[in-house]
Order: C-alpha cells, then sequence, then structure tokens
C-alpha cells in the first residue's frame, strides 16, 4: 500500500476525494454516485426555516436526544439488590478521554445518600498532634490541586475469568471513569493535624471510611497518603454528582476504586492496617489452590477495543476504518498501545492520542483498511513501567479461575464480514 507525504495510503485518500465529490453513499467497498439531487443539500430544511431554543429553556444542559443511548446500564443478575449494585459508563460510545459525570460508572454498597454541604464533616484522628473536624467551607480554604484520574472497579473485567461471559465494552470493561478531579492533597490536611504522635510515620497507615452505611472503611499505607492522595470535592469543573460522593470523597490514583472511598467522612492514622471487612473477605484475591493474595491495590496496565466492538460495529461498509480504544495503568503513564486484527499473530502499534499521563486513560487509534473479512481484534497497552498488559492464559497460569478482581487480560473481539462483532476468547 502507497503513502503519500502526508502518510495517507493511497485508497484512503481516493476514497476521500472521491466521497468528498459525489456526497454520501460508501458501499461495500466503492463510492456511489448519486442517483440523484440530495434534498440534504438541495432544499431548506426544518432546521434552518425557523427559529430554535432560547438561552433560558435549559437552565443545565442535557444530551440532545439523538444520544439518548449514551447511557450507563447494569446487568441485573450481577447483584442481589440494586441499592448494593454497579453500573457501566458507556465506554463503546465515547471518544477522547474524560468521562462526562453523568454517565461515569457508579458502585455503591448501601445505595447512594444524600448529604449537604452544610452538614458536612470530616475528622481527622488517631496518632495525631491534633484532632481536627473540617467543614466544606474549611476544606476550600487550603490550597487546592487539579489532575486527571481514572478510577476503576477492583471487579471490572471480573466476570471474564471463566470466559468470555458479557456481549459489550460497557459490560466487560465499563467499571471505569477518566475524570479532573479538583481538591487538597490529603498531606495537607494530615500536616495540619500534625503527625508527631505517629512518631516514623513511614509504618503507619490512615484507616478511611465514608458517612453512608456500609462506611465501607479501608486501610492506606502512610507512604500513598502523603504521596498522591486528594480529598476531592469537584469532578470536571463542578460539583461531585451524589451518586460519585457529593460533596466530598477521596481520590487515590492507581489504586482500585474501593478505596476511593465517597461521601468521605474520618481519616484516621494508625499504627497497623485494620484489617476491614472490604479489605479481607472482599478486595482479595483467590488463587487456584485456595489462598488469597491481599493488598493487591494497583491497577495494572489494561487497555481495550472500544470500537469495533459488540456495541459498536462496523456500519460503513468496506474501506477506511478507524479502530479505537482505551489503555490505561495504575503503576504510571502509557508509552504505547499494540493493535492485532489476527488474535494476537501479528501486532501493528496504534497512534496514541497524546502522550500518556500518569495514572489517567489514553486514547489510541489505528487508521487501518476494512475490506469485510473476519478479524479477531485485541489491543496490547505497555506503561513506563515496562509492564505489558498479560493474555487470559497468562493471567490463568499465575492465577487460576477463583479470582475476581484484577482482570486486566487482552480482551478478543470477533468482528464478522457483516460487520458485527461479538466477545469471544482465542487460545
Amino acid at each position: 500500500m502507497t503513502k503519500d507525504k502526508k502518510g495517507m495510503s493511497a485508497s484512503r485518500r481516493q476514497f476521500l476525494t472521491g466521497a468528498a465529490a459525489v456526497g454520501a453513499g460508501a458501499v461495500a467497498g466503492t463510492v456511489a454516485r448519486a442517483a440523484g439531487p440530495d434534498p440534504l443539500i438541495t432544499e431548506v430544511q426544518d432546521w434552518a426555516n425557523g427559529l430554535g431554543h432560547g438561552v433560558d429553556e435549559v437552565p443545565y444542559g442535557l444530551p440532545i436526544e439523538f444520544e439518548g443511548d449514551v447511557i450507563r446500564r447494569n446487568v441485573p443478575w450481577l447483584t442481589a439488590d440494586p441499592i448494593s449494585s454497579i453500573n457501566f459508563t458507556p465506554i463503546h460510545a465515547l471518544d477522547g478521554t474524560i468521562t462526562p459525570q453523568g454517565c461515569a460508572f457508579e458502585r455503591h454498597h448501601s445505595g447512594a445518600i444524600t448529604l449537604k454541604k452544610d452538614d458536612y464533616r470530616l475528622m481527622i484522628n488517631g496518632l495525631v498532634d491534633q484532632p481536627l473536624v473540617f467543614t466544606y467551607a474549611d476544606l476550600e480554604r487550603f490550597p487546592r490541586e487539579n489532575h486527571v484520574y481514572f478510577c476503576e472497579c477492583a471487579a471490572n473485567t471480573g466476570m471474564e475469568w471463566a470466559g468470555a461471559q458479557l456481549n459489550g465494552a460497557q459490560f466487560t470493561h465499563g467499571m471505569i471513569h477518566n475524570m479532573e478531579y479538583t481538591g487538597v492533597p490529603l498531606r495537607t490536611l494530615l500536616n495540619e493535624a500534625g503527625l508527631g504522635a505517629a512518631g516514623d510515620f513511614t509504618d503507619k497507615w490512615v484507616y478511611v471510611e465514608g458517612a453512608d452505611a456500609s462506611s465501607n472503611g479501608r486501610s492506606i499505607p502512610m507512604e500513598k497518603a502523603l504521596d498522591d492522595v486528594l480529598v476531592a470535592f469537584k469532578a470536571n469543573g463542578e460539583a461531585l454528582r451524589r451518586e460519585h460522593g457529593y460533596p466530598v470523597r477521596l481520590v487515590v490514583p492507581g489504586w482500585e476504586g474501593n478505596m476511593w472511598v465517597k461521601w468521605l467522612r474520618r481519616i484516621e492514622v494508625t499504627d497497623h492496617a485494620v484489617e476491614s471487612r472490604e479489605e479481607t473477605s472482599k478486595y482479595t484475591d483467590t488463587l487456584e489452590d485456595g489462598t488469597s493474595r491481599k493488598w493487591t491495590w494497583i491497577m495494572d496496565a489494561k487497555s481495550v477495543v472500544t470500537s469495533p466492538s459488540p456495541q459498536a460495529p462496523i456500519t460503513h461498509g468496506h474501506g477506511p476504518l478507524v479502530i479505537t480504544g482505551l489503555a490505561w495503568s495504575g503503576r504510571g503513564a502509557i508509552t504505547g498501545v499494540d493493535v492485532s486484527i489476527d488474535g494476537g499473530k501479528t501486532w501493528t502499534q496504534a497512534r496514541l492520542a497524546k502522550p500518556g499521563e500518569k495514572m489517567a486513560l489514553t486514547r489510541f487509534y489505528l487508521d487501518t483498511e476494512w475490506n469485510g473479512e473476519d478479524m479477531l481484534v485485541q489491543s496490547r497497552a505497555r506503561d513506563d513501567s515496562g509492564y505489558v498488559q498479560p493474555t487470559k492464559a497468562q493471567l490463568r497460569e499465575t492465577r487460576g479461575l477463583n479470582s475476581i478482581y484484577h482482570n486486566n487480560c487482552i480482551q478478543t473481539w470477533h468482528v464478522k464480514t457483516n460487520g458485527e462483532a461479538e466477545n469471544v476468547e482465542v487460545s
């Protein structure tokens, strides 16, 4: 395949030139010439023949009705009750990397509570010089920072351990969102309370809990707490949504979402891990021999092709095709993503939309051609620690089939000759 000086393939250049000349009409690998004038071009349409909506009709903007399918979805049989359940980000329908709050996945252990700013209190106690209680207004007076991070549930892709289960990127990989958080570094508040009483605090912990009925208490090593943990009160420039912990939540970059405690109520400095329910019987990884790994906080490098995929089939016929998806790593920044269309036999390096950022989603693209052949589409991520995303077989070799959490395997979509796709496994 020849390329011009701009790196565009001859077939893609010819396709685009032809399409521009005749308007719509890419079918079966050719550009069909219109049978007659296109009324969408030659005739005045309703939207250009009158007035639209006024600026005061929609005080808070919502997606237009034509995008009404871009919504969170749940899997009813996945949990016993929606009060303690999860829904999934429609990653197949999004582009770029920032997740709108309104369709960002949510996970609750006792339901999303309603807590007013005026009623909000955050206590810091335990091994500190001076126990303190902060109001929301207090937090706003501290120097704040802005950072983009992904939040991924440890159970994301968890149903896929035993085989291809859920047919859609939203369901296999949608327990994730990526937002710009605004807040106060946790170390700032800990230093305000004073860590002198902790002595050598390098081996100390903080125990964090929420104001909801479950409290969802988790222990965090002091080293992480003093590093990049954020006490956040904004996301994507606006207040947190109720389901994301309004008015204040914890942000623990690169670590499993269960530690990102919502409706943050208390932070206790301790000399040991509390060993709560959420870090013993839950959020540990059961291995083949029945033993369980614990303290597996970090979300390893992972990726998924979001289009084409089961919820985003190929509908435009043969010719130029953009394969796109997301990659991320809790250990640092994504440095590269490879894409395969033959089930991992051969790989092509994808184009990153921009250089990877630490603990944030990275968008990748592979601009290619499709002639209607079957494809087994995969993606494989690499991060700046040198880690390479493993296959399912590699994960199972070390972890067995008893795990739920931390499944970062390579995902396969079988794209059929009609453009439809389904979740499959390859050996």
